[in-house]
């Protein structure tokens, strides 16, 4: 396939004319003068390329705002990184995160720098130390990956993206196939080493064309650098918190609440995001090979202000994908990405269960279920919960634990469906609806209990006012988030510790 080049990604992302290099002439390291060849092949490699190095660094601007890029060139070497391209990537990642920069990197390379050696190789390690603190910073770092990008590269800056995507096509893997077949005298498995298959392994967020680059990067830095409203959002007030609509109807009965929210046409998550927030950027898996299946992971603005969004996909659950271990994994990045960059979280609670089956129980599924609560309660940013729909079991449990939760007036939470619930109590399932209206599920009995803050209005049923539903539950997450951004982050995290602590002592 056809390759982009380094100067290409810039005049592809950067608005015209703004892109400064940071390049001074390369280091040359002593194997240049003793290695047999490695000067002329050099010398050849510059006249090929029209580049000094195997790496382009430099800042412009993309809309106006000041990013920084580093972006591998494969004609120069086949973008192999030395002391002297590992020396430009260094140095231009500590100063984006001495000015406050984000970082869209874009590697092609078959990775170490044969003629440098060992030496070469080991500069992988500080390349990866220079990115983890400019993300520790709390810094966007995006990557774009293209064909191809193998070896070490691969193994330490081209992996480490809050938002990874690579070009269609493209050979992206850890060990380059001309070295497989040497070393096993036999082909490597084809469609393994394809961005396309990554995508769906839940290795990297996406597949995009170079052309689509520059509108994708500027959603994600949007929501990352967590802009002020646009033109096109609503500002949200300087004053007091709009007090979200009050839910004046009866108090649900709760097996008409549960048969409600399984309505196969009620709004879920996806419709909900769908309706509230259309440029969001879709994330995709843990980045570990697997993926998220039922899980939605979002960078996502409400209203004028930046979230990051945990969603479960009711539509997605299924006997084949139900929500496992890989689905709380896929939510326990995310909560890293928004501790990372200080973004909010937002969290959408629609499940019929989590997984039951061997294979979770195997992947570890309590587990994940343990870790995501503790993450949850101990994040340093502001976190939302809403319970959309079915809030079954450990698998809504894990994504509960907020600052503010809020709950539609036909969700509910339990601790098994009910007619589980029904057949530990009596045997059998018939008892559903007597089990349900005896735990205290519905809407209005979490509110009394402390668990939710403020139940949303149904009028009558999400199922028969979709859109109105969705506005309604954008503007209730948009107030709880405007409230919980606006507390000290001690007394924040203070008061969230507090809330969970207290839970049930005063229940009479």
């Amino acid at each position: 396939m056809a390759r982009t080049g380094a100067l290409q990604i810039l005049d592809m992302v950067l608005d015209d004319g703004s892109f400064r290099s940071w390049d001074d002439a390369p280091v040359r390291p002593p194997q240049v003068d003793t290695a047999p060849g490695y000067e002329a092949a050099l010398q050849r490699a510059t006249e090929k390329s029209g580049v000094d190095e195997s790496v382009i660094t430099g800042e412009g601007t993309l809309l106006g705002r000041r990013v920084v890029i580093i972006a591998c060139e494969f004609d120069f070497l086949a973008g192999s990184i030395g002391i002297a391209a590992a020396e430009r990537i260094v140095s231009a990642i500590e100063r984006a995160t001495a000015e406050g920069l984000p970082i869209l990197a874009s590697p092609t390379s078959g990775g170490t720098r044969m003629q440098e050696g060992t030496i070469a190789f080991l500069q992988m390690v500080k390349i990866s130390a220079a990115v983890a603190g400019h993300k520790s910073a709390g810094l966007p770092y995006l990557v774009y990956l293209r064909h191809p990008t193998t070896g070490g590269v691969f193994a330490s800056w081209g992996s480490l993206g809050h938002v990874s995507v690579a070009e269609p096509g493209a050979l992206i893997g850890f060990l380059g196939p001309r070295v497989y077949e040497a070393l096993y005298d036999a082909p490597f498995p084809d469609g393994v080493q394809v961005s396309e298959n990554l995508a769906r392994r839940g290795m990297i967020d996406g597949v995009l064309p170079p052309e689509g680059l520059r509108d994708l990067t500027a959603r994600a830095l949007r929501v990352l650098c967590q802009d002020p409203p646009s033109d096109d959002e609503p500002a949200p007030p300087h004053g007091p918190v709009p007090e979200p609509e009050s839910d004046d109807g009866l108090r649900p009965d709760a097996w008409d609440a549960i048969t409600r929210s399984r309505r196969p046409d009620r709004p879920g998550a996806r419709a909900f995001l769908d309706r509230v927030s259309p440029d969001r950027v879709p994330l995709s898996g843990t980045g570990q090979g697997e993926d998220s299946g039922s899980l939605l992971l979002s960078l996502v603005r409400f209203r004028g202000q930046s979230a990051v969004v945990l969603a479960q996909d009711r539509d997605a659950e299924n006997e084949k994908s139900p929500l496992g271990p890989s689905a709380l994994r896929s939510a326990r990045r995310g909560m890293r990405i928004a501790a990372e960059m200080g973004v909010p979280l937002v969290l959408l609670i629609d499940t019929r269960g989590a997984a039951l089956s061997r294979e979770a129980e195997e992947g570890g599924l309590a587990g994940e279920i343990a870790r995501s609560l503790a993450d949850l309660v101990t994040l340093p940013t502001p976190t939302v919960s809403v319970i959309l729909g079915q809030g079954t079991g450990g698998a809504a449990l894990a994504l509960l634990p907020a600052d503010r939760v809020l709950c539609a007036r036909h969700g509910w939470l339990a601790p098994l469906p009910p007619e589980g619930a029904s057949a530990i109590l009596h045997h059998e399932t018939t008892r559903a609806p007597e089990v349900a209206r005896s735990q205290g599920i519905t809407s209005a009995d979490l509110l009394d209990a402390g668990i939710v803050d403020v139940v949303v209005p149904e009028r009558p049923d999400a199922a028969d006012e979709p859109e109105e539903f969705c506005d309604r539950m954008a503007g209730a997450v948009a107030s709880a988030l405007l409230e919980v951004r606006r507390r000290p982050p001690e007394r924040r995290y203070a008061e969230r510790m507090m809330r969970y602590r207290e839970l049930g002592l005063a229940l009479e």
